[in-house]
C-alpha cells in the first residue's frame, strides 16, 4: 500500500453516489422466498461440477469487473475508506478465495472412502458430499462485502443456494451487492435482503439448512436462539478482545511497526485487530516510542489523508470516545498519536490512534471489543503473568506473539486457547485460504474458508454398501454354533 508523504493534501472531494441506499425488503417476503429457493433447490438438489463452477466464476467475473464501485460504495457508507484497504481485503482476498475453491472443488467434490471393520468386509463404506440447501448469510458493516462474499462462494462451492442479510451501517454496499448479484444469479439461487435489525431479527428466525452470522457476541447469542427454534444448525464468527504478546527477545521497533498496522487498517475495525498488547515492563517506553514512530510513516496526517480510514457512523464515534474519557477518569494515560498535529473534525469521524498506557480492568477498553483505533498497553515480569492473564478473559478469535524464541511460541500456543494464531505478523491469518477460519466459545463456533467452508456447508453423508456375497447371515436369529464360534474367537471364552 502506498502512503502519502504530503503534510497537507487537498481535501478530497465527496464522491458521485457508488448506489443509493436500498429500499427495505418487506418482512413478510422472507418466508415466501425462502420457500421458493427451498423448492428450486429440490427440483435440481445437487448441481453438477460445471454448474458449481460457473456460479464461482460469475462471482470472481463481479469482483473484478466491478472493483471500483464496492470501493466507491464502501468509501460513501464509511465517510471515507481507504481504496487500498477496500481493495486488499474486499476485493483481492475475496477474489483469492473464490479461486482457491475453483482450484480445489473437484477434489473436494469426490467422494472419500472410509474402511469396514474387518468383521463386515467385504463391504464398503464412503462418505458423500451433498448440498445441504439453502444457507442464509448475516454479513457484519466492517467489511460489509468480504464477509458476505466469501461465504457465498463456499455455499455455492458446495452446491447449494443463498440468502444474504447485509448490515444496515452500510445501505450502499448492500444496495450494490443486490444489484450486482442480480445480474449474475437468478433471485431462486443468490438472494438479498437489504432492511433494519427488524429485518435481521425475522431473518434469523428463518428455517434455513445452515445459518452463518458474523458479528458481536451479544447479537450471536440471539441469533443462536432464534435459529435454535429450527434446529437450524449455525456457524458464528464473533470477535472478542484479540491479545497481543511481545517476548522479551523480539526487537520491539518491528513488533510495533506490524501490531500498528493491524491496529490501525480499517481505523481497527476489524474482529480480528490486536485488542491489546502484553510487553515486558522494561519494554513499554521503548514501544509506545517505535507506536508513535510507525504511526507517523504509515498516516503523516490523519485528517484529510484518504488512506486513514473514517469511523462506520456517529454512534460507534461516540461509544469510542466513551472509552477514551472512562480511560481518562480511572487514571490511565492517554497518548493520541497525531503527526500533523490537526484538529479533527468529529463531523468527519476520524479518530486519532490513541494509546492507552497501563489501563485497569475496571475500564470498558478494558472489557469491550474496542472496534477502533485504541490500543490498550499492559505490561508483564514474566511470560506465565502475560499467559495468565490471557487466559483469564474469554477466549479470543485471533492471538499474536512475537518470539523468535520457538520455546516461547511454543509455550503460547500450547497454553492457551483462541480461534487462531498468527505468529510474528498480525491480521495476515485471515487471508490463507488453506486455514480454517473461526472462532471458539465466546467468539464464534464452526469454521469455514476454503476446504473447511466446503465442509460446513455439506453434508457429510456416510454411506455403507453390502457386497453381493456376505456374511450377516450369522447375525440373524436363530442363533446358532456359528455365531457362538465367532464370539469366542472375538470376545474370549
Amino acid at each position: 500500500m502506498s502512503v502519502s508523504t504530503e503534510t497537507s493534501a487537498p481535501a478530497p472531494q465527496p464522491a458521485a453516489p457508488a448506489a443509493s441506499a436500498p429500499a427495505s425488503t418487506p418482512i413478510s417476503q422472507l418466508a415466501p422466498m425462502l420457500e421458493r429457493m427451498k423448492a428450486a433447490g429440490l427440483g435440481r438438489p445437487a448441481p453438477t461440477y460445471g454448474e458449481r463452477v460457473a456460479h464461482l466464476r460469475a462471482l470472481e467475473t463481479l469482483l473484478v469487473d466491478h472493483k471500483n464501485e464496492i470501493c466507491d460504495a464502501i468509501s460513501e457508507d464509511f465517510g471515507n475508506r481507504s481504496k487500498h484497504e477496500t481493495l486488499l481485503a474486499e476485493v483481492f482476498v475475496s477474489l483469492e478465495g473464490v479461486r482457491y475453491i475453483l482450484a480445489h472443488l473437484r477434489e473436494w467434490m469426490e467422494p472419500e472412502r472410509r474402511n469396514v471393520g474387518w468383521a463386515f468386509l467385504p463391504a464398503g463404506a464412503k462418505l458423500v458430499y451433498q448440498p445441504l440447501g439453502v444457507v442464509g448469510i448475516i454479513a457484519p458493516w466492517n467489511y460489509p462485502f468480504n464477509l458476505a462474499i466469501i461465504p457465498l462462494a463456499g455455499a455455492l462451492g458446495a452446491g447449494n443456494r443463498a440468502m444474504i442479510k447485509p448490515s444496515e451501517l452500510t445501505p450502499r454496499i448492500g444496495a450494490l451487492m443486490k444489484k450486482l448479484l442480480a445480474t449474475k444469479f437468478s433471485e431462486d439461487q443468490v438472494a438479498v435482503v437489504t432492511g433494519g435489525a427488524d429485518l435481521g431479527e425475522a431473518f434469523s428466525h428463518l428455517p434455513f439448512d445452515h445459518l452463518l452470522f458474523t458479528g458481536s457476541t451479544r447479537v450471536g447469542k440471539a441469533v443462536m436462539r432464534a435459529a435454535a427454534e429450527n434446529l437450524v444448525p449455525v456457524t458464528l464468527e464473533l470477535g472478542g478482545k484479540s491479545p497481543v504478546i511481545i517476548g522479551p527477545d523480539f526487537p520491539i521497533d518491528q513488533a510495533a511497526a506490524k501490531i500498528m498496522f493491524g491496529k490501525l487498517f480499517n481505523a481497527g475495525q476489524t474482529c480480528i485487530a490486536p485488542d491489546y498488547v502484553l510487553l515486558p515492563r522494561d519494554k513499554r517506553d521503548q514501544f509506545i516510542e517505535a507506536a508513535q514512530k510507525t504511526v507517523a510513516e504509515l498516516y503523516p496526517t490523519l485528517a484529510r489523508n484518504k488512506d486513514y480510514t473514517s469511523i462506520v457512523s456517529d454512534r460507534h464515534y461516540q461509544r469510542l470516545e466513551s472509552y477514551l474519557s472512562d480511560a481518562d477518569t480511572r487514571g490511565a494515560k492517554l497518548l493520541k498519536i497525531n503527526p500533523g498535529g490537526e484538529t479533527l473534525d468529529p463531523a468527519n469521524r476520524k479518530l486519532a490512534p490513541t494509546l492507552v498506557i497501563d489501563p485497569t480492568e475496571d475500564m470498558t477498553v478494558m472489557q469491550d471489543e474496542i472496534f477502533g483505533p485504541i490500543l490498550p498497553i499492559v505490561t508483564y515480569g514474566e511470560l506465565g503473568e502475560a499467559i495468565k492473564y490471557v487466559n483469564a478473559h474469554p477466549r479470543p478469535l485471533a492471538l499474536y506473539a512475537f518470539s523468535h524464541d520457538q520455546r516461547t511460541v511454543d509455550r503460547v500456543i500450547e497454553e492457551t486457547i483462541s480461534g487462531g494464531v498468527a505468529i510474528n505478523e498480525t491480521m495476515m491469518q485471515f487471508a490463507q485460504d488453506d486455514l480454517p477460519f473461526g472462532g471458539v466459545g465466546p467468539s464464534g463456533m464452526g469454521h469455514y474458508h476454503g476446504k473447511e467452508g466446503f465442509e460446513t456447508f455439506s453434508k457429510k453423508k456416510p454411506i455403507f454398501t453390502q457386497a453381493r456375497l456376505n456374511t450377516t447371515k450369522i447375525l440373524r436369529p436363530p442363533y446358532g454354533a456359528l455365531l457362538e464360534t465367532f464370539f469366542r474367537f472375538v470376545l474370549g471364552k
